[in-house]
């Protein structure tokens, strides 16, 4: 293999020809026009470094060769618009060819080449690469921003109700355990009352990431509300699920926060598990955790409660 440019270069194609003469003419014209050129021959070689080039440019041999064979995989790959850019060299009087590469949505360059003209339509391919990489990035971020609470950054209510649902559905048609704790902050509001509200949302964004810190990344960690969190536990059974929740409320118990790092947070955790004969769907799911916290919180705050129709070893109260 000759290589010419660097495989980081935004500019770079892979030139993919079966005659090493001709191969070598075409990179020297492209590279006269600024472009970075890495050269391959046609077979598994070009195949295993598709994906390092922003452009492949093949030039078919003929019927049976590799060169053909390429085509046909890079045909066949179906990557969601993740697959580079096609320029397929074709001679003008193989019709069937053209038009299987132009239904592929790649560009053809008809040969005897015309290096004027491929290096416009190179020029172009990238361009319209970089157009679409710029807009599937912004498409991404804005799904990330959908799903991300803007205050704490981890993940909104919507998303882990969206979630919720999915994870239920699995855990019944797989026979999965599935369990959900809910952390609620002791007295929250006497944070905004006495310090005010920025300092309660330096006080949120601390105590999300003490949590994220302690969950798995299996785990599903979503604001649920106000001062409130959740943490879906997809796969887990009560056991496991207890665990984590002492685990998250403890680091929570030594946790220093505010601007000053001088304030100290308790919270109040509910716990409930699928399968169980008091949870038959997700709603339920929610309503026994939601009930396991009210309990922490009736019983005197800064505790771990597990829903009564489940519980079977006694609540966590505790001093961290």
């Amino acid at each position: 293999m000759v290589s010419r440019g660097d495989v980081g270069d935004r500019r770079l194609i892979l030139l993919v020809d079966e005659q090493p003469a001709r191969q070598a003419q075409l990179a020297g014209a492209l590279e006269q026009d600024g472009f970075s050129i890495r050269l391959v021959s046609a077979g598994a070689e070009a195949q295993r470094l598709i994906d390092e080039a922003r452009l492949v440019l093949l030039v078919l041999g003929p019927a049976g060769g590799p060169a053909r064979a390429l085509l046909q995989h890079l045909m066949a790959r179906d990557d969601d618009g993740h697959r580079p850019s096609l320029i397929a060299l074709i001679p003008a009087e193989e019709r069937a060819a053209v038009v299987a590469v132009l239904r592929l949505g790649a560009e053809v360059v008809r040969t005897p080449v015309d290096p004027e003209e491929l290096s416009v339509r190179v020029e172009r391919c990238l361009q319209e690469r970089q157009r679409m990489e710029a807009l599937l990035t912004r498409v991404n971020a804005l799904e990330r921003l959908s799903i991300t609470d803007g205050l704490t950054q981890v993940h909104n209510h919507r998303y882990f109700q969206d979630r919720l649902r999915e994870e239920f559905r699995r855990a019944q048609r797989y026979d999965d355990p599935l369990s959900l704790i809910l952390i609620d902050l002791d007295h929250f509001k006497r944070f905004n009352d006495d310090h005010g509200h920025q300092v309660g949302d330096v006080v949120l964004r601390d105590v999300a990431a003490s949590l994220q810190r302690n969950v798995r990344e299996t785990d599903l960690l979503a604001r649920y509300g106000g001062e409130e969190f959740a943490i879906l536990l997809p796969r887990t059974p009560l056991a496991g699920a207890l665990t984590v929740a002492e685990r998250v409320w403890r680091e929570l118990g030594v946790l220093h926060t505010g601007p000053e790092r001088t304030l100290r947070v308790t919270a109040s955790v509910g716990v409930a598990s699928f399968p169980h004969h008091a949870v038959g769907n997700a709603e339920q799911l929610v309503r026994s955790a939601d009930e396991s916290l009210y309990r922490a919180k009736h019983e005197g705050r800064n505790r771990i409660c597990v829903h009564s129709a489940l519980a079977s070893s006694p609540e966590r109260p505790a001093s961290p």
